[in-house]
């Protein structure tokens, strides 16, 4: 009888040539070894969660034709199943000079569980990608926050709901028992499990190799832009922990990840970088460090500056932030809210934008940094973002010395998560503007929301993108969207 896995097989991308699997079985399995074309690696001890242990095996495949990789997974001369029943797995190589086909998808899941109960067939666009991967395989998934919601923390653990049931005062001194801290990292591991093994992902994520970064979400709704002194007390310290420690095994892949701009023994943040065929892919840690007057420390913006200015040189670049760097304005909805006795109520919803007053200076240094990289390397730099639910199109043209460098930024979300109400839609138009933004005295600098082809400007459905060079070497942004519309954009 073959053992089962509790969670994986998850492929991972660290190089042109290096890719991971990890996956999780009871903690009884004797070392696993995972079976490919490449030879027999015997998989690494990386992790626990619960009873169950994290495996990470490495497979190198030198640069040569495009090839299918199927692998399999071992222990004591037995084979082992995936959740699904399966034993064998493949994915796809593109050849060495060959354009890749990429993913790019968040908001995987749902903010309450009335959202969910009403939404017909949640996974329908993962069973959409797969249906695209079986017609011309994906080579790379880029998965850009909220990977899980883990927003019924605060009903399903019982600890924590007692704990939110008393004042401020209490909250803050309250130091969190063993029990509480037990009880948190049972609810992280559940929620992973129940949430990737939904077959239609789980398939992907078996299939595709994926690189990760995390949002609120994955923690808890509106981390990093709370008030300072619930945000540093022991109780979120502790939920901060637990949520950090499936994060890193799972979507990570542990401290021995060869893409993390710093040494983990030493680091507060998971910013990467890797090349993978002619692109840069940039992944910026935007909550690790979070609060409300900072979204990355003065060590890790060192970390990101030097990997762009010593490590992409040439060829296209893609940028993961998580929350658009480009999008409408709240500034007006934030005035109006510092005037009123609810300020502390809603400050995370608007304090999470990239446009906050108080991140306004590290967004224009993010701006003007990847633009001095955009003028020496020129290739296309692309920032791919989630996290509104909508999908959307901005772009910041840069029009000093006489000609004219763009950045675009692609909003793709959810994959899961629908899209806001008419009404709420109407709500947000109310309070917000997408007029054109101008970020330097020259006037030379802007950015604004742009209409992609075939859609209105906001894609209020659920969705999910592909990128694609095409053969006129233009990169070819579609969303893949629920409904009529088949939006589209070609990037020069």
């Amino acid at each position: 009888m073959a053992n089962k896995l509790l969670l994986g097989p998850i492929l991972g991308l660290e190089s042109n040539t290096l890719y991971t699997i990890i996956f999780v079985t009871d903690s009884k399995m004797t070392t696993p070894e995972v079976n490919s074309p490449t030879g027999t690696t015997l998989a690494v001890k990386i992790g626990e969660m619960g009873a169950g242990t994290v495996w990470r095996a490495e497979l190198n495949t030198p640069l040569g034709n495009a090839r299918d990789i199927t692998y399999s997974i071992k222990s004591n001369g037995q084979s082992v199943n995936d959740a699904r029943g399966e034993s064998q797995w493949s994915f796809y190589v593109p050849a060495e000079h060959e354009p890749p086909k990429i993913g790019y998808a968040s908001c995987n899941g749902f903010s309450d569980y009335k959202l969910m109960a009403s939404t017909d067939n949640p996974y329908r666009l993962w069973d959409e990608m797969a249906e695209q991967h079986q017609e011309a395989p994906f080579s790379l998934l880029l998965m850009g926050g909220d990977q899980v919601y883990a927003d019924s923390i605060w009903s399903t653990v019982p600890t924590l709901k007692a704990w939110n049931e008393g004042s401020r005062k209490q909250k803050i001194k309250y130091t969190p028992s063993k029990r509480m801290i037990d009880q948190l990292e049972r609810f992280y591991v559940d929620l992973y499990l129940d949430r990737w093994n939904k077959p239609a992902m789980a398939k992907m994520l078996s299939s595709i190799p994926s690189i990760m970064m995390w949002d609120d979400h994955d923690i808890i709704d509106g981390w990093g832009s709370f008030p300072a002194d619930i945000q540093r007390c022991d109780v979120y310290k502790a939920i901060f922990t637990s949520a950090k420690k499936l994060f890193s095994l799972l979507q990570v892949r542990g401290d021995l990840n060869k893409t993390l701009l710093c040494d983990q023994a030493h680091s507060t943040h998971f910013s990467s970088f890797v090349k993978f065929r002619h692109f840069n892919i940039l992944t910026l840690d935007n909550r690790s460090e979070r609060s409300i007057t900072e979204v990355m420390c003065h060590d890790h913006w060192k970390d990101v500056l030097t990997a762009l200015d010593t490590q992409c040189t040439d060829g296209d670049l893609l940028i993961l932030s998580a929350v658009p760097v480009v999008y409408r304005d709240f500034s007006f909805a934030e005035s109006a809210l510092d005037a009123t006795p609810w300020e502390e109520e809603l400050t995370d919803d608007l304090k999470d934008h990239w446009r906050a007053k108080e991140h306004e200076g590290e967004r224009l240094k993010l701006i003007m940094r990847l633009l001095d990289n955009a003028n020496r390397r020129q290739g296309k730099t692309v920032m791919l973002s989630g996290d509104v639910h909508l999908g959307g199109l901005g772009i910041i043209r840069d029009e000093r010395g006489g000609s004219t460098n763009s950045i675009h930024q692609v909003i793709s979300s959810g994959i899961v998560h629908p899209a806001p109400t008419y009404i709420q839609w109407l709500g947000i138009l109310a309070v917000t503007n997408d007029e054109m933004e101008y970020l330097d005295e020259t006037r030379l600098v802007t950015a604004n929301m742009i209409k992609p082809h075939g859609s209105n400007k906001y894609i209020r459905n659920r969705n999910f993108v592909t990128l694609l060079e095409g053969s006129d070497s233009k990169l070819w942004i579609n969303w893949i969207c629920e409904g009529k519309d088949k939006p589209s954009y070609p990037l020069q």
